[in-house]
């Protein structure tokens, strides 16, 4: 099990560099950046995106491990292409000031989900529902404006994503026993821890990250 776990970890740690890597070369290339944001470009990417999360999703117990490696990179590489504007926005030294916060954070739900004995499936459906909430909410605030009620949505996006990544950590110990491919198992951990910690990172340095003026 630690074995798997420390896969599982290592390529998430990957993924998270490739997100990283690729947002911060973009951000320091103008033309780049009016490429992707300024256009129908940044919405083919969003697209790309969603696609990318939902087949992976879908196939990826049915994948061989290369080709589960393979999507899980190129969704880091093509997700870094909008992160870009994370480091536009946000001062560098904030960014990373945040980054460990996060990692803390991270760290420390991880441990919960690790260690407690407790069935975490049961909130599971909870924690669905509230991310679909919150979503519906983003995307009606997107058209509202309204600073005070973005705030809220981060902070209720932060409680989900913390017990997801508690949820998350329990689904790999129960799938290494349950005779799939470890390297599957680590990759689609990965993949879900992943997107755990870029949200948890996102909405904290949405509330304490300090914007360049």
């Amino acid at each position: 099990m630690n074995q798997l776990l420390s896969k599982t970890f290592l390529w998430m740690f990957v993924g998270l560099l490739v997100t990283f890597v690729t947002g911060y070369v973009v951000s320091m290339n103008e033309n780049m950046l009016l490429s992707i944001f300024e256009g129908p470009v940044f919405w083919i990417i969003i697209i790309l995106e969603l696609v990318l999360v939902i087949f992976f999703s879908a196939r990826v117990h049915k994948m061989s491990p290369t080709t589960a490696k393979m999507c899980f990179l190129l969704y880091s590489f093509v997700s870094g292409l909008t992160f870009s504007s994370v480091f536009v926005v946000f001062e560098i030294g904030s960014v990373m000031y945040v980054f460990l916060i996060a990692a803390v954070i991270f760290a420390l739900f991880g441990a919960i989900g690790y260690f407690v004995k407790t069935d975490l499936n049961k909130i599971s459906t909870y924690l669905l529902m509230g991310l679909i909430a919150i979503v519906l909410c983003s995307i009606v605030n997107i058209f509202m404006g309204n600073t005070t009620f973005d705030l809220i949505i981060s902070i209720i996006a932060l409680l989900i994503f913390f017990g997801f990544t508690a949820y998350d950590i329990q689904v790999v110990k129960i799938l290494g026993n349950s005779g799939i491919n470890h390297d599957v198992v680590a990759i689609n951990g990965a993949f879900s821890l992943y997107l755990d910690f870029i949200n948890i990172f996102l909405h904290l340095l949405s509330i304490v990250g300090n914007s360049r003026d």
